[in-house]
């Protein structure tokens, strides 16, 4: 994400959180920006470490904190598979949060299929079953690897 987009989607984001009568601290911020700058998905203790050469002394709660509220107000997704953070594409509705991780170089998409939001939402109401957070994470390798791997 280059400058423009990064200073635009923090934007959103801050109109978001106003919308929905939250408050986007620096701190929140901050956490936000790393991640939405980083070139791949970002652990707690990645960001910790990127946080240490602004911040003197951030403490693992206060990032952990900050982390839970970009999940809570829809800013950024969490991969259960690779325990790492990114950025959310479209923060400004709810979706069936879909992945593709690739094995290989860690490269990371978040897609939108409405033809598998919908199944998954059909599949939910058969079962009488309500998703509290829908993710699904295929892993796999991307096209670039691909290439690479059959020289």
């Amino acid at each position: 994400m280059n400058k423009k987009q990064l200073l635009e989607f923090v934007h959103q984001a801050e109109a978001l959180c106003k919308q929905r009568k939250c408050r986007l601290t620096d701190q929140r911020k901050r956490v936000l920006e790393l991640i939405l700058s980083a070139e791949k998905p970002l652990t707690a203790y990645e960001i910790l470490d990127q946080l240490r050469e602004s911040v003197k002394n951030p403490a693992p709660p206060t990032v952990y904190r900050a982390l839970e509220f970009l999940l809570q107000h829809g800013l950024i997704h969490k991969l259960e598979s690779i325990h790492a953070f990114i950025g959310c594409t479209h923060p400004d509705h709810k979706h069936t949060s879909q992945f593709l991780i690739c094995n290989d170089c860690g490269d990371v998409n978040e897609i939108e299929n409405k033809a598998i939001e919908k199944s998954l939402h059909s599949a939910e109401q058969a079962a009488g079953f309500k998703t509290s957070h829908p993710v699904i994470e295929l892993l796999g390798t991307c096209s670039q690897c691909q290439l690479s791997n059959s020289h």
